[in-house]
């Protein structure tokens, strides 16, 4: 076994979908029966993870994939102490298997206190990964406004959930870089508290506007969305032509009927990672061969720079930190490898159409009819 390794906890987004990826017979069941099932099934071992060598020094890492049952709706309902025992359940498989490091994915990261009493639980330490999703997901808007021809240091920049820990740290790497700061959430005192932050922060003074109101996201064309919500909070008619929402919320603030109803507009969910290394994760969770979640490469990074520990816990993260995590990435050669939308990858041709669309919805009508047809 490589001293280098890692293991990392994914779980079923779409039921049938998912679990149908490692038992095609369950896909055939009903959901309701599939999750009353998953209460009670144990820790799933998915797969080895091999070929992960690092860009800098060639240092090579193994892992683990591991499966906890749980669905996000049952995440989210049960209560925290059953959730725990669950993801703890994974912990420990992993601590069987060797792993040094254990990574918490999708809802395992943001269940309860945020990763803080699993690793309590545990004799390995702990990440959510938030620290690189932050990171990967400034990179991610930047290169899309790129593609997308936009000028961010002219551009209206929204940050809705500005006040929770990821919306915060977004707020303060984007802020020097936007025309224009707009801060959207419900309580405007702690609003108020990140614009201060970011203009002592800064030499020059920021152009920083502070909302409540979801509907002034019309203003914005670039959007980075991380509420707490349970539901979608972003519907197609809060969105202008040509605007690029970064989703990075669990669940997705994103309303589904943007992605029917707005072909003129694009969302993305961070950023896809690529992994150096002819990586091979032997298992299919739903990404393009080599390519990774921004959570997952966060540990993977931790593991090839050596820093075994509980890199990002809890509800509350720390600039520094992102900051110092996506220099880690980058030097092992963790890249961005392009951008995801409700659960696919999205091609290139359809950052193009996009662009098109948008510049159809734009131009006069006489111009629309023009636009529609390039």
């Amino acid at each position: 076994m490589n001293k280098d390794n890692f293991a990392f906890v994914i779980h079923p987004i779409d039921p049938r979908r998912d679990i149908g990826r490692k038992y095609p017979a369950l896909a055939k069941l009903p959901v309701w029966l599939l999750e009353l099932l998953s209460i009670f099934y144990p820790p799933v071992y998915l797969s080895e993870v091999t070929g992960i060598r690092s860009a800098h020094n060639g240092r090579a890492l193994q892992g683990w994939l591991l499966a906890c049952p749980l669905t996000p709706r049952l995440m989210i309902s049960l209560p925290p102490a059953v959730v725990y025992h669950k993801i703890v359940q994974v912990g420990r498989l992993a601590e069987r298997l060797g792993a040094r490091l254990l990574g918490l994915g999708a809802f395992t990261s943001v269940a309860g206190d945020g990763g803080q009493t699993i690793a309590r639980r545990l004799d390995i330490p702990v990440t959510t990964g938030d620290s690189y999703t932050v990171a990967m997901a400034v990179r991610a808007i930047r290169q899309a406004a790129y593609r997308m021809h936009l000028e961010m240091e002219t551009e209206t920049v929204a940050i809705v959930g500005a006040y929770g820990a990821i919306g915060r740290v977004c707020a303060q790497m984007l802020a020097p870089q936007s025309g224009r700061l707009l801060l959207i959430g419900r309580d405007q005192g702690r609003l108020a508290a990140v614009a201060d932050e970011i203009q002592s922060a800064t030499a020059a003074s920021r152009q920083i506007e502070l909302a409540a109101d979801i509907e002034r996201l019309s203003d914005a064309a670039l959007i980075v969305t991380v509420t707490s919500a349970v539901d979608a909070v972003i519907e197609p008619q809060h969105l202008r032509p040509g605007a690029i929402v970064c989703d990075v919320a669990r669940p997705r603030d994103v309303s589904r009927q943007v992605a029917e109803q707005r072909p003129d507009v694009l969302v993305i969910e961070g950023g896809m990672v690529r992994v150096p290394g002819p990586v091979d994760f032997g298992f299919d969770f739903g990404f393009p061969p080599g390519m990774a979640y921004a959570c997952m490469a966060e540990t993977m990074a931790l593991a090839l720079e050596g820093r075994y520990e509980s890199y990002t816990l809890g509800k509350q993260i720390e600039l520094a930190r992102v900051l110092a995590i996506d220099k880690i990435a980058h030097t092992h050669g963790f890249t961005l490898g392009g951008f995801r939308s409700f659960e696919r990858a999205i091609p290139e041709a359809e950052i193009s159409a996009i662009y098109a669309r948008a510049l159809a919805g734009r131009a006069s009508p006489g111009q629309q009819v023009a636009a529609a047809s390039v």
